[in-house]
């Protein structure tokens, strides 16, 4: 059973995309159809589909895509072991737009806490990686 919403993310070349989220954010690979340059992946419940752009089979852009890919969207991930990811990415020099933060969001008449931060991956999609603060 897949997701209700599985976003599906162009990337400039699957293989650094997927060194990027497999090896390091630590998400596994649930299926690929190498011949089509995709893989769906996997991590904590969270999914999401990636392709190579002008990579063989069906694409549909109704505009020219440019890089960064990633403008204006950041994606929320819902995690465990929020730190060691953090200090794996750090580690690994990649680019950070948020380091690692305590937040505090107004969620009706009450407020939640999360440990949040945000990382630009390959293609520059923003990922939000957080976990619920007790």
């Amino acid at each position: 059973m897949t997701a209700k919403l599985v976003p599906e993310l162009n990337v400039d070349n699957l293989e650094r995309a997927l060194a990027f989220y497999v090896d390091l954010a630590g998400f596994r690979i649930r299926y690929e159809r190498p011949e089509d340059r995709f893989a769906y992946l996997e991590r904590d419940g969270a999914e999401l589909m990636m392709e190579e752009t002008f990579g063989p089979g069906r694409r549909w852009h109704p505009a020219p895509l440019e890089h960064p890919y990633g403008r204006g969207i950041n994606f929320q991930i819902e995690i465990t072991g929020l730190r060691a990811l953090h200090d794996r990415l750090r580690e690994a020099s990649c680019s950070f737009i948020l380091d690692l933060e305590e937040k505090w969001y107004r969620v009706g008449d009450h407020d939640e806490g999360q440990r949040q931060f945000v990382v630009v991956d390959p293609d520059g999609y923003l990922l939000r990686f957080c976990e619920d603060i007790d």
